[in-house]
């Protein structure tokens, strides 16, 4: 019986030693990607007002997918509008409400992600969310902004298994402070790189002289291509990367990326913002395949250029940022967006889901030794 305590103690503490190591972001290993210092929870939620609620659905040997919820502050969003742009990588995917965010520079819901078959529910959730508020019930018209991957390999996705509840149930519980990433939301069932992808996030704050504002990025990974750490070419390394031998897997099956400062900008210059976020993408080694839907939406808090929904007065008055104080936060979003990216391959784990498909996690000991042998 003490035999079979201690090897039950030794096994205990080797799963648990395993899943912290599978549950640490990059820079917790003396990693650093870019030359900018984090936000202190190197989050989105380091973007002062913004929520982030999460719900996972796994359910049997076939259902691996979920909802992830992002407000841009804890009120009425349709009354307090925010400022907003979206960027197009590449376009074989959804990013619903689009051309009003295109047309009017705004978005007036929080945003949803989850998978391809589950955009309409998502979409008819925040229908739902925005009546609730008093203030909104002579509202006729609304634009839900959702976003999706294709979770299908591990998820039985034609079930179309995400409900209003569950959605409505992202909302209610978003909050500030620690994000969980990787197999969370709608990170549940993606991939990335042939690796478990999922959910990541990151922040930069730029320094006082700067303006001292802050742009954090959540990403939902579900794309390949080389994966490069870093600079350090760890798919090659590893053997496992699009074209290679050993990964015939297809590249396709796109990055969700949202992009909150709480810089006053207009919707022109987050637009710009936006674009940059594309750029961290590929210092991952993405390839923006053709079958890949890589979207960034941009969104600015701060409170000097939110947009009421009424007004007595026909004009907005707004103090925005000037074209030649956007490059420090391209870089932020450059940056953030690199590391969020490989956040969600750290805290990811391995995944058997539908069909029995497992998809195996990023081997964080050897992706290590392989930066060290790079001087990383």
């Amino acid at each position: 019986m003490k035999i079979l305590k201690s090897g039950l103690f030794i096994f205990f503490m080797f799963w648990t030693m395993t899943l912290s190591a599978q549950n640490r972001n990059l820079r917790k290993y003396g990693v650093q990607i870019g030359v900018l210092n984090p936000g202190p929870l190197n989050a989105i939620t380091d973007v002062k007002d913004v929520r982030v609620g999460q719900q996972t659905i796994i359910k049997g040997n076939n259902i691996r997918t979920g909802v992830t919820a992002i407000l841009p502050h804890p009120g009425n969003t349709f009354q307090q509008k925010v400022p907003a742009a979206y960027y197009v990588g590449n376009g074989f995917g959804k990013l619903t409400g689009t051309t009003q965010v295109k047309e009017l520079g705004n978005i007036e819901t929080p945003i949803i992600l989850t998978n391809t078959l589950s955009v309409p529910t998502a979409a008819d959730a925040l229908i739902d969310y925005t009546f609730r508020f008093d203030a909104n019930k002579e509202v006729r018209s609304i634009n839900p902004v959702v976003g999706e991957t294709n979770d299908g390999y591990l998820n039985d996705i034609r079930g179309r298994h995400v409900t209003k509840e569950d959605v409505l149930k992202a909302i209610d519980e978003a909050h500030g402070g620690t994000i969980r990433q990787g197999n969370v939301g709608a990170g549940t069932g993606t991939i990335a790189f042939g690796f478990k992808g999922g959910i990541g996030t990151s922040s930069r704050k730029l320094p006082k002289r700067l303006g001292g504002y802050t742009v954090g990025v959540l990403v939902q990974t579900n794309f390949g291509g080389v994966l490069q750490i870093a600079g350090v070419p760890v798919g090659k390394e590893l053997g496992k990367y699009y074209l290679s031998d050993q990964l015939n897997q297809s590249p396709d099956g796109s990055c969700m990326i949202v992009v909150a400062t709480d810089a006053p900008l207009d919707s022109r210059n987050l637009k710009r913002l936006a674009k940059r976020a594309i750029l961290g993408l590929a210092q991952t080694g993405g390839i923006a395949s053709n079958g890949s839907g890589d979207y960034v939406i941009a969104f600015s808090t701060a409170k000097s250029v939110r947009i009421p929904y009424h007004s007595d007065n026909a004009l907005n008055r707004q103090d925005v940022l000037r074209n030649n104080a956007m490059s420090p936060l391209f870089m932020a979003a450059n940056e953030a967006t690199e590391e969020a990216i490989i956040n969600s391959l750290f805290h990811a784990q391995t995944m058997t889901g539908r069909a029995g498909h497992t998809i195996k996690s990023l081997p964080i000991d050897r992706v290590l030794k392989i930066m060290e042998e790079y001087g990383r």
